[in-house]
C-alpha cells in the first residue's frame, strides 16, 4: 500500500466516524424529545442535539476537506 491509498483510507475513515458520530447525537436527540433520556431537559435539549447533528452531518465533512486541502 503506497502512501496515497493510505492517506485516503485514515481521510474515509475519519470521515465515517464523523457521519456515524452525528446519527449517534441525532438518536440521543430523539430520546430526550420522547422523554427516555433526561426527561428534566426535555425537549430543548433535544432540539438542541438535532441541530447538533444536522451540522455535525453536513458541516464537518466539508469542513475536513477544506483542512484537508491545505495541508500538503
Amino acid at each position: 500500500m503506497d502512501e496515497a491509498e493510505r492517506i485516503a483510507r485514515s481521510r474515509f475513515a475519519v470521515l465515517t466516524l464523523v457521519r456515524f458520530s452525528a446519527i449517534a447525537i441525532a438518536f440521543v436527540g430523539a430520546a430526550n424529545v420522547g422523554g427516555r433520556l433526561l426527561p428534566e431537559f426535555s425537549p430543548i435539549l433535544g432540539q438542541i442535539l438535532f441541530v447538533v447533528a444536522a451540522v455535525d452531518f453536513f458541516l464537518a465533512p466539508a469542513l475536513l476537506k477544506k483542512m484537508w486541502r491545505t495541508q500538503p
